[in-house]
């Protein structure tokens, strides 16, 4: 894939790159939005660029597809690339986007590494930048013909259900009547709303309902940012959205999914805070479907009453034929449950086992740390972040 020429430029720029590309990146987004500021109001999250978050992902991201390339030049890190187009195919993203990140990205380049950037360094740079968006753009081409649709379409809100004291679940419906596709236990819809200052803000909640039904359902944390801003969407969704309002919803996306059930291999659905949500999709599917090898749930969260969907959890986990269930609580721990953060240690892992992770990044690194001990092969692990993928970014 990459030329032999460009793999010699950049493997040894790389590490020039590399040392600025936080700063690259802050100068790419600085320049795009002075000259798109609607990306800026209709596009991207507003709160990970503030925080950062999203300038550390693209830079990690671009930096770990590079050093791949350099490694492997006749290969490309699908895993990396399916995830990110499953996230731009929610977001909407159109193939004419692609060259105006182009232009900002490598003006920036050029002003924060200077003359280290000459003609030769930026063809090889180039070439990288296009290796990576025409792969993108040719997935996210295959997903939107599979979903059908790369618009937000209006769904009108028909339940309303107060979980925890900051998560709160929407049952929704077409406005227009038309049938719900189904989705594969494990995926997130786009929402988009309408704030006060009249920016169109969009985010990612994953199904927490049970796959095939006439309505979908997610839920939302309100997230409070404490050094960084609150999250505007989910303050806003739960101060202001009720049942009859209407929201804008993507058709359902995502790549942790539940592609094994034929196989009926043993299973670990691990999970932390808000991780639960599309585990209890899994739970769902795999109910409905008879699962019947080991099923293993694992759990952690601040107390029983922070536990979002918590009767769901145990009733489609008590549906299986061979589950499971151990839930991990900092406090006020019940008869049956565990006290403290969530240890696989005496936790049985059957052989085979393919697991899937959802939550805060440190629990999940710790989780796969343990199942790697435990004898489950890299592979097997799959996982996902709510938020920029800082993890992927890091090449892990």
């Amino acid at each position: 894939m990459l030329s032999a020429q460009s793999a010699a430029t950049v493997r040894a720029t790389l590490p020039a790159v590399g040392a600025a590309i936080e700063q690259i990146t802050d100068r790419f987004y600085s320049r795009l939005f002075a000259a798109h500021p609607e990306l800026l109001r209709d596009l991207f999250n507003r709160g990970n660029q503030v925080s950062g978050a999203q300038k550390s992902a693209l830079a990690g991201s671009i930096a770990a597809f590079a050093g791949y390339l350099v490694e492997h030049p006749d290969e490309r890190p699908d895993v990396m690339l399916s995830r990110i187009a499953h996230k731009h195919a929610s977001l909407g993203v159109v193939p004419e986007q692609y060259p105006i990140v182009h232009e900002h990205l490598f003006a920036a380049i050029a002003e924060i590494l200077g003359d280290a950037v000459t003609a030769e360094v930026a063809e090889a740079w180039t070439e990288v930048y296009w290796l990576m968006a025409n792969a993108l753009i040719a997935i996210e081409k295959r997903l939107y013909e599979e979903s059908g649709s790369k618009e937000l379409h209006a769904w009108e809100v028909v339940g309303r259900e107060e979980n925890t004291a900051d998560v709160v679940t929407f049952r929704v419906r077409p406005v227009d009547g038309a049938p719900v596709r189904r989705f594969r236990a494990g995926q997130y819809v786009s929402v988009g709303v309408k704030l006060a200052d009249g920016a169109r803000q969009i985010r990612q909640y994953s199904l927490s309902g049970a796959p095939g039904e006439s309505v979908r359902q997610f839920s939302v944390k309100r997230v409070h940012g404490g050094t960084t801003p609150d999250g505007e969407v989910s303050h806003h969704l739960h101060a202001n959205v009720r049942v009859g309002d209407v929201l804008d919803l993507s058709e359902p996306y995502g790549d942790l999914v539940l592609d094994d059930i034929a196989g009926r291999r043993p299973l670990l659905l691990a999970s932390a805070g808000i991780g639960v949500t599309p585990m209890v999709a899994m739970l769902a599917a795999l109910a409905a479907d008879g699962h019947d090898a080991p099923v293993t749930v694992v759990h952690g969260d601040r107390s029983p009453a922070d536990h979002a969907l918590r009767d769901d959890h145990r009733a489609y986990a008590g549906k299986l034929a061979d589950c499971a269930a151990h839930f991990f609580y900092e406090r006020d721990a019940e008869p049956g449950t565990r006290t403290g953060l969530v240890d696989l240690y005496g936790i049985p892992v059957a052989s085979g086992t393919r697991a899937y992770l959802c939550g805060p990044l440190p629990f999940m690194r710790a989780v796969r740390a343990q199942l790697i001990e435990k004898g489950v092969a890299p592979a097997d692990i799959h996982y996902e972040v709510f938020g920029p993928d800082l993890w992927l970014a890091s090449g892990n």
